[in-house]
């Protein structure tokens, strides 16, 4: 709408785009929607993809649900409310599917975030894994570069001593 009332003191659609911080392309199609349909073609439509397939009261017990915990609904493993567990508990609970993607936007939605549980080996043998950082990681990484003069070329030395005296940047001490 600040677009339509620049476009009516005729101010062009590419100081528009840069007074608003848009595009200049999206400026010249709102400019020429303007101009053959008038302000009322400029009005937003709402957000754009699908809609909720979950009512407001719906999002409201599915809210309940998760502040429950998963202990409540069959995960007693750990209390972590995984994007995956939430697009089951929706199927159980609700009788529609949603993605995993979808349960997560689903989640921001009423507030809540996914949580990814630490992924740990169950015979993992803490012992030897310092042991092997200590003794092989130590000999296998090496000491690495040599400190010193450095280039990214691959055929100049990245060396000061190699610059002709009178190139560019020789007085420069």
């Amino acid at each position: 709408m600040q677009a339509a009332e620049l476009f009516e003191q005729q101010i062009k659609p590419s100081e528009v785009a840069r007074r608003l911080r848009v595009s200049v392309k999206s400026a010249y199609q709102w400019h020429q929607v303007w101009r053959d349909d008038g302000v009322q073609a400029l009005a937003s439509r709402g957000p754009s993809g699908s809609r909720c397939r979950l009512s407001p009261r719906c999002l409201e017990k599915l809210a309940a649900y998760l502040e429950q915990g998963p202990a409540a609904h069959g995960w007693v493993e750990d209390q972590v409310w995984t994007a995956s567990r939430v697009a089951t508990l929706i199927g159980r609970k609700f009788h529609v599917t949603y993605s995993v993607s979808g349960a997560t936007r689903l989640m921001h939605r009423i507030g809540f975030t996914p949580q990814v549980p630490a992924r740990r080996v169950a015979e993992r043998d803490e012992q030897a894994v310092t042991t092997w950082k200590e003794a092989t990681w130590a000999e296998v990484k090496g000491r690495g570069r040599p400190a010193g003069a450095t280039s990214a070329s691959r055929t100049k030395p990245g060396s000061p001593a190699g610059r002709p005296g009178d190139g560019p940047g020789a007085d420069a001490e």
